[in-house]
């Protein structure tokens, strides 16, 4: 607990709430203190306030990037998020592929990330025939499909995503506990890469060394590939 301010007739943490108007008190989660509209808090991530009515951002609808936010957590803080490996990681390297048949100069550079989302569910912005799915693995880490294949994990959720234009990249399953970033290992070389997690009410115990983050969207111009495939 830090220093108590008041709020109205209540004491608050300011490290943990803001205080609207002197009387309506607002958490801040993933270091974004929640705004105020109406009698609700709200993520400026996922919506809008007009004349004290709630509404849903409209959906990106070209493809993105995603930076990690968390103004409190300044080692990750606007970081990008990046392939490798199959999976999503924060301030990692992106890894990615060109084959030797198509021509190079026919291929995106492949060293950003770059992302598709629509109608719940968002893949890789990349040239390969069939692309890329990305997916919640049944660990709640997000991850993609190989190129050439369709197999996902038994107990991955491939849909139940929100990308949002001015916000960020919901994930709404398991009742919307948010996105949590872990430090990279001490053992193992670690790196700079952070894993990135979804957090739900079974998991939630096993991530006390982890931060929540939100994911902000950053749109690029439509037809953007970020690769040939992403491995």
């Amino acid at each position: 607990m830090g220093d108590l301010l008041d709020c109205g007739p209540a004491r608050y943490d300011p490290a943990q709430h803001v205080c609207w108007n002197n009387q309506f008190l607002c958490p801040v989660t993933a270091g974004e203190p929640l705004s105020r509209c109406g009698g609700a808090c709200y993520s400026k991530f996922m919506y809008t306030c007009t004349n004290n009515v709630l509404t849903l951002l409209p959906p990106v609808n070209t493809p993105f990037t995603l930076t990690a936010h968390n103004p409190k957590l300044p080692i990750i803080h606007n970081k990008p998020v990046t392939a490798g490996g199959l999976h999503w990681s924060l301030n990692g390297q992106t890894s990615s592929y060109c084959p030797a048949v198509v021509p190079q100069d026919a291929c995106p550079p492949g060293k950003t990330t770059v992302f598709v989302a629509s109608g719940g569910s968002v893949a890789m912005s990349v040239m390969v025939p069939g692309g890329q799915q990305a997916y919640l693995d049944p660990y709640w880490n997000m991850a993609y499909t190989q190129a050439h294949s369709a197999y996902v994990p038994p107990g991955s959720l491939r849909t139940g995503f929100g990308a949002y234009q001015g916000g960020g990249f919901v994930n709404l399953n398991g009742n919307g506990w948010g996105w949590v970033a872990c430090p990279p290992k001490a053992s193992g070389g670690g790196g700079t890469a952070w894993n990135l997690v979804g957090r739900n009410d079974t998991n939630a115990g096993s991530l006390s060394a982890c931060h929540p983050v939100n994911l902000k969207v950053n749109p690029v111009p439509a037809g953007t590939y970020g690769a040939w495939q992403y491995t």
